[in-house]
């Protein structure tokens, strides 16, 4: 006969197996959600890995709301507001546009109280970011080029392979690009990604001509049928006058091939905050910028910066890197942004 402790080692033997007959139902299913997120046919839960991933820059606003309880608004609120804002990178022009519209939102709502300005916050973070178009653009009949530019070290190369998965998982054929010549390293990085996600990877010979494997590249994708193609540009030449020269020229090839180039995508790494927007107004100016991925948002307390970035470079953050694995790249949304970063 069993004893009360048989009994529940037994029964804990039955739930643990039958835990493991479901286990291929609930990821099949959680798989299937994932590509339908990435397709637009289901929810997106960027939103929850964009909350989790921005914890360490929403610390300072969750401390400066418990500052505020039972507080009334008074200057010192202002202040401790502006420093709050600017520990968070979001840059002493952007903060003090927030400052003014929040204040006078302020005054004309009647607000007392310190507490009740974090809605009106949360709401003035999301206004501020106001570009419409943050969408990927495709260009139906061709394939559709989208340069990755930025310095070494952002993480251009594995913002490339998260691009070719979720273009992969939308039901696209894809083409990565290796047209970093001059550093070997990115090229064999690019290579393991493509075998690891199964796609294709084009590659020249080391110090070729980046604009010549990416012509070739867009040929061969052209005649192949390819609906993506995705190169990854270098990011340092032998000064930055010659990076930029070689990325207008590498432009200019993709614009041979009409209506090909669909996006210039700048990666801005988040944890450089203010010291990176030096060097993406040199992008910008160089090569036309349609828009920018924030790489290693989750690694920063600084997720003020796109704030910055989107005024000082007039280019909306399309999409963000919260993590790692080739499926951590979000669409960027103002809303749940203001909602994460303001806990």
């Amino acid at each position: 006969m069993l004893t009360s402790t048989g009994v529940v080692i037994l029964v804990l033997i039955f739930a643990f197996a039958a835990f493991l007959l479901a286990l291929p139902a609930m990821l099949g299913r959680r798989e299937q959600r994932r590509r339908a997120a990435v397709a637009g046919d289901g929810p997106d839960d960027g939103g929850a890995r964009l909350e989790e991933q921005l914890a360490s820059s929403r610390q300072p606003f969750r401390r400066m709301r418990d500052r505020w309880r039972a507080r009334r608004l008074d200057d010192d609120t202002w202040d401790d507001l502006e420093e709050t804002l600017l520990l968070a990178d979001v840059g002493v022009p952007t903060t003090t546009e927030i400052l003014d519209a929040l204040r006078a939102r302020a005054r004309r709502e009647g607000v007392r109280d310190a507490d009740a300005l974090t809605p009106l916050l949360e709401a003035e973070i999301t206004a501020s970011l106001d570009h419409e178009d943050r969408t990927l653009h495709h260009r139906p009949g061709q394939p559709s080029v989208w340069l990755l530019v930025g310095v070494n070290g952002v993480g251009k190369t594995t913002t490339a392979a998260k691009l070719a998965r979720r273009e992969r998982d939308a039901g696209r054929r894809v083409l990565l690009v290796a047209a970093d010549t001059f550093r070997a390293a990115a090229a064999e990085q690019l290579a393991a990604w493509g075998a690891m996600l199964d796609v294709d990877v084009v590659r020249g010979h080391e110090g070729g001509d980046p604009a010549s494997v990416v012509f070739d590249a867009v040929q061969s994708a052209r005649a192949r049928g390819i609906d993506v193609v995705v190169v990854d540009t270098a990011g340092r030449l032998h000064t930055q006058r010659n990076l930029m020269e070689e990325l207008a020229k590498v432009r200019r090839i993709v614009e041979r091939f009409d209506g090909a180039l669909a996006e210039v995508l700048l990666v801005l790494d988040a944890t450089t905050g203010q010291n990176g927007l030096v060097q993406a107004r040199e992008f910008t100016s160089a090569v036309g910028v349609t828009g920018v991925v924030l790489a290693k948002l989750d690694g920063t307390a600084k997720g003020g910066i796109a704030l910055a970035v989107e005024r000082e470079l007039d280019a909306p953050v399309k999409l963000v890197g919260v993590g790692e694995s080739a499926d951590d790249l979000v669409t960027f949304e103002p809303a749940r942004f203001a909602a994460a970063l303001i806990g």
